[in-house]
């Protein structure tokens, strides 16, 4: 081969690698990831949709990008996040909350979505059924129905056997609010309890409901399992610490930040399961095809530290069913 061709050749080729570089670089897929909170109160779940991402392949920065959306709590703005996930032609949209996912699916009936949210998504028209979803949604399902909140209430009456009086705090916003309602006040007629309905919008009503909660001197706090409440679980066990008031949410992150209990599933595992699940969806697999995953498994975490700061002696045999004790 002659000199001038040598350099001929090799001067083409490292003349290609930019551009191959960037043809590549363009392959790379692109996931977006949508909540109604702010970006801070996410820090957790997204390390977790990270791991189920990298056990199907995908490193974020290496073989995958995300686009991040979060809308401060205005749920308004919402779709228009919906959208902007759309005109940049995202491969898959991670749907963080009900109003998250029904944002997205208004969006797009083509972009698959993979949602995480504790409202039922076949009431509220996100999918056909759970075990055959249809169309491009799927996802995890926390089912923090009925049965949840009586067990919830139940708990709490057995740490406090005088309560008489549990209020229960509801996002009036949500689908699911009506629900929450009733089906707190259907468990609390059941106990023989009454129970205090507080309706918050947004963040800038917590004061005003745990100032109520006070004033009616409500013995102990239910949070319902909304979305909402679930980036706001350090502020939320800030206020129950600062009341003095005994509360119980459905995620194990409330006691851990301080509230007396916990009991429900493990949202850390949700997360992960749906980045398993969006890795399988870049990897071919039709939403439709995979059925809404739901918890095998319900967690009883206690705060005991938080129990001697109310003054509370919480009952050795709910210590020994607890699956964590916080000292």
């Amino acid at each position: 081969m002659k000199r001038r061709d040598f350099i001929t050749l090799v001067g083409g080729a490292a003349a290609a690698w930019p551009l191959a570089a960037r043809a590549q670089q363009a392959a790379m897929p692109v996931i977006g990831f949508l909540r109604n909170s702010s970006p801070d109160a996410s820090t957790n779940l997204l390390a977790a949709l990270r791991r189920g991402l990298n056990e199907a392949g995908y490193i974020e920065g290496q073989n995958l990008a995300i686009e991040y959306r979060s809308s401060d709590d205005q749920s308004d703005r919402l779709g228009a996040l919906a959208a902007d996930l759309v005109r940049r032609q995202c491969a898959l949209i991670v749907a963080a909350g009900n109003a998250a996912a029904l944002a997205a699916k208004a969006a797009t009936p083509t972009i698959p979505i993979v949602f995480v949210t504790g409202d039922d998504p076949i009431q509220d028209g996100l999918v056909a059924s759970l075990n055959r979803p249809g169309g491009n949604v799927t996802g995890f399902f926390f089912n923090t129905g009925a049965d949840l909140e009586s067990k919830q209430l139940e708990l709490l009456r057995e740490a406090l056997p005088n309560a008489a009086v549990i209020g229960v705090l509801v996002h009036s916003k949500s689908s699911q609010a009506e629900s929450d309602i009733k089906n707190a006040q259907a468990a609390a007629q059941a106990l023989g309890i009454s129970v205090l309905i507080l309706n918050v919008s947004s963040e800038n009503d917590f004061e005003a409901a745990f100032a109520a909660l006070a004033q009616q001197r409500a013995d102990a706090l239910l949070i319902a399992g909304d979305a909402f409440f679930t980036g706001h679980v350090d502020r939320l066990a800030a206020l129950t610490t600062r009341q003095g008031i005994a509360a119980v949410h459905g995620l194990r992150e409330f006691a851990a930040a301080g509230g007396l209990m916990s009991y429900g599933a493990s949202i850390i595992e949700a997360y992960r399961q749906a980045g398993v699940y969006a890795g399988k969806i870049l990897k071919g697999t039709k939403p439709a095809d995979l059925p809404i995953m739901q918890p095998t498994r319900f967690e009883l975490v206690l705060n005991l530290k938080t129990a001697k700061t109310l003054g509370l002696d919480v009952p050795w045999f709910l210590q020994q069913r607890a699956d964590e004790v916080i000292e």
